[in-house]
């Protein structure tokens, strides 16, 4: 029997809805150890439950396979799932939220998929156009509190929760899939709004968290994710955060600063974090699948590993369950009245 391949530290997507040979090879990569799904390799519901066993068929080991399905303007699969309103929805619908954390991590575990990156953790600060209704308030304590109940309804459902974009991004007008971000602020401006949610969420047991592409110039001239500073100083020492950092996509014009897909794959992982995500570029995919070394890591195993979702339902379980049709009518409902 062959030995399985231990979770490799590379986050990488594929192009379509089945997959390619292309694809086969890509996934049984030493250094490859999640898969991301994005809008086009979704058709509806049963097809993606089959890429995902295809997906972890290929592997021959663990796998993590993720998506973003943050509702509202963030929601990659669509037909055969809920619409799901943007998060900020919730500031109204308080007693929602919980509900609404387990129907989204419910839709998804059924079918195969570990986790979606949410909760956002971000506070509104009213000038950034790619966080907005995607932060739960700009009240920071509403924020806590709702990202909390999120994360629970979430926990219940048994998926991880990965808290974003560390230590904030809401401050910030540009956009870090497009330009790099530089937030001017000091430590303590940052430290006592902005890094709370991730603070109290951490107390709780969080299990991932994302840096943001934004340069923090006051505490260090690297973006968040390729800085140790951030990453092993303030969360790991500072507010003891032992879940799985994943950097942000490579690919996003915030991380060209650093230099080329090598280089950023580098600096990221010095930097501490334990997942590379490298999408929408196949070459930048094999240049740092290729250049990564492949080097054991228990502890970075351990912490990707708790990532891995628990479901205890099949879909036809959810889809007939009561809690399941009154929640996604009324997340239906709220997402249809809710200006986007």
């Amino acid at each position: 029997m062959k030995k399985q391949l231990p979770i490799g530290s590379i986050m990488i997507d594929i192009s379509g809805t089945t997959l390619s040979q292309y694809d086969k090879e890509k996934i049984a990569h030493p250094n490859t150890g999640a898969i991301i799904l994005f809008a086009q390799n979704y058709a509806e519901p049963l097809q993606v439950a089959e890429l995902c066993q295809q997906i972890k068929a290929a592997r021959k080991g663990a796998i993590l396979i993720a998506v973003d399905q943050e509702g509202g303007r963030v929601q990659r699969f669509q037909n055969g799932f809920t619409r799901l309103p943007p998060v900020a929805a919730y500031a109204e619908n308080p007693a929602l939220t919980e509900n609404a954390g387990w129907l989204m991590a419910s839709e998804l575990l059924v079918l195969g998929v570990d986790f979606s990156f949410a909760p956002v953790l971000d506070i509104d600060c009213g000038v950034s156009q790619i966080i907005g209704n995607r932060s739960f308030s700009k009240d920071c304590a509403l924020t806590c509190q709702l990202a909390s109940t999120f994360r629970k309804g979430m926990q219940s459902a048994g998926m991880a929760a990965t808290g974003k974009h560390f230590p904030g991004h809401g401050a910030v007008a540009l956009d870090s899939h497009l330009a790099l971000p530089v937030d001017e602020r000091d430590f303590d401006s940052i430290y006592s709004k902005d890094i709370l949610p991730f603070k109290q969420l951490i107390q709780e047991g969080l299990e991932g968290i994302m840096p943001a592409h934004v340069v923090y110039p006051a505490i260090d001239e690297l973006p968040a994710g390729f800085s140790a500073i951030w990453i092993n100083e303030i969360l790991r020492k500072q507010l003891g955060f032992n879940g799985a950092v994943f950097s942000d996509d490579l690919s996003m014009e915030g991380a060209a600063c650093v230099g080329d897909f090598t280089e950023r794959a580098k600096l990221a992982r010095q930097a501490g974090c334990d997942m590379i995500l490298v999408c929408n570029n196949e070459s930048a995919a094999e240049q740092v699948l290729e250049s990564t070394p492949i080097e054991p890591g228990p502890i970075r195993e351990q912490r990707l590993l708790a990532m891995l979702g628990k479901n205890s339902l099949t879909p036809q379980q959810l889809k007939t369950s009561s809690r399941w049709q009154s929640v996604s009518e009324q997340l239906s409902k709220l997402s249809n009245s809710y200006a986007q």
